[in-house]
Formats: structure tokens, C-alpha cells, sequence
């Protein structure tokens, strides 16, 4: 090795080591390197293409969406300001009630059409009445009819639900009450019922003339409180079925 090149090496500045890599802390807001998005690729490679819009689902051939959505907004709850504070009511009762107070205050135009609404209502109304007062004089004359044919004819008559002796019309009122099981379930209820009353009306009448027989009964207290209890049951059955 030549003198200069000795030189050379004796006085060369010697090389920077290499800088450490700064330490970088994983901890909230800051993933671990390999799980980060890569500059350049898509996050998320499978998702919608660019460009495309949100395609609305069509209703099916047996779905009505549009009465759907009015009868829920019809119904939905809304908070108003009532004389006794702040009520929640459907929005229908809220948007007719609105109708009737600037009635009430002489607006001609909520007067007008809170009395179409009120005449259509009450018109609606009276047809169900009448159709239903039609349908169960109908139905009521018709069953009796043929339960008497059976009658005359020695036949076992039909036991129609509901059954004609429990239909009963108010002729003067138009009004009609059933006072008995107008399906099968009802009727298996109803006989079930009509058991237990007979067994307490006699249970009753058998116990209501022990103490008659003898007024000075040793167990008479405890013959009390059994007429008591029998008492109360009938009273609770005679609300499902009159006598």
C-alpha cells in the first residue's frame, strides 16, 4: 500500500451510523402497520362500484306501501299542548282536533269541512248498523225456522253458533246483543261454565236448607261461609252467563 493511500485511510472521516427507525406506539386510533390501508388500494375492494346508485325494492303484486305508510304516519304518536298539559295522541286525532278548534274559532273553511267529515262518519256509521241489524234478524229467523221444521218433523234440530235463542234484538233501539258462544271454543267454554253454575245452585239450595232444617246446626258458622263462597262464584259466573 502506497504512503498517500495510508494517508488517505488514516485521515477519512469516518461513515453516520445508520438512524434508528422511530418506535411507533400501537394503541387507540393507531393499528398495528400491517393491518393499515396501503396508499393507493381500496380499503374495500368488494364494495360498491363507482358510480352506481341505491336501487329501491319495488313492492310485491299483493302489498299496498303507500296505505302502509299513510296509516303509520296516521297513527304515530306526536306531543301537543293540551288545557292540561302536554298529551300524546295519533297524528290523526292531532291533525282532527286541530280541524275542530279552528272550527270552533269561526275559521268558515275548517268549519265546512269538519262538518263533511263529521256527516260522512256518522252516515258510515249508521250503514254498518243497519246491515248488521238486517244481517242478525236474518240469520235469527232463518235458524228458527228450521230448528222448528226439525222440531215438527221428529229430527234432532241443529245447534247453530251462535244460536238463535241467544241473539236478542231491541226492535225498539235497533240495538242487538248475543248472550252466549258464537264459536266452537266459546261454546266448550260456555257448557264448562253452565256445569260449575248448576253444581252451585244446587250446592246452595242443599246448604240454604240445612240451616233451615236445623237452626241450631253444630258446624253452622262453617255451613255460612261455604254459602258465602258458592254465592260469590254464581255472582262471578252469572257475568259470562245471565240466568
Amino acid at each position: 500500500m502506497s504512503g498517500s493511500s495510508r494517508s488517505a485511510e488514516l485521515f477519512a472521516t469516518p461513515s453516520a451510523p445508520a438512524a434508528a427507525e422511530p418506535t411507533y406506539e400501537v394503541g387507540y386510533a393507531k393499528p398495528p402497520r400491517s393491518t393499515r390501508f396501503q396508499k393507493g388500494k381500496s380499503g374495500n375492494p368488494h364494495g360498491r362500484p363507482k358510480g352506481s346508485k341505491n336501487k329501491a325494492k319495488l313492492p310485491a303484486l299483493h302489498e299496498e306501501r303507500l296505505k302502509s305508510i299513510i296509516l303509520e304516519e296516521a297513527y304515530r304518536t306526536v306531543a301537543i299542548n293540551d288545557a292540561n298539559g302536554t298529551v300524546t295522541i295519533p297524528m290523526a286525532q292531532a291533525v282532527v282536533r286541530s280541524l275542530a278548534v279552528n272550527a270552533a274559532k269561526g275559521n268558515q273553511r275548517a268549519q265546512r269541512l269538519f262538518t263533511q267529515i263529521l256527516a260522512a262518519t256518522e252516515t258510515a256509521n249508521k250503514q254498518l248498523h243497519d246491515e248488521w241489524l238486517e244481517t242478525a234478524i236474518t240469520y235469527k229467523t232463518e235458524w228458527e225456522r228450521e230448528i222448528e221444521r226439525c222440531k215438527r218433523q221428529g229430527i234432532e234440530p241443529p245447534n247453530p253458533l251462535p244460536h238463535p235463542d241467544d241473539i236478542v234484538i231491541d226492535m225498539g233501539t235497533g240495538a242487538v246483543r248475543i248472550n252466549g258462544p258464537v264459536t266452537k271454543e266459546q261454546k266448550e267454554a260456555w257448557d264448562c261454565l253452565r256445569e260449575h253454575k248448576t253444581m252451585f245452585q244446587e250446592e246452595l239450595a242443599e246448604l240454604t236448607q240445612l240451616l233451615i232444617d236445623e237452626p241450631n246446626y253444630e258446624f253452622r258458622d262453617m255451613v255460612e261461609k261455604d254459602i258465602a263462597r258458592a254465592e260469590k262464584m254464581l255472582a262471578m259466573i252469572r257475568k259470562a252467563i245471565p240466568d
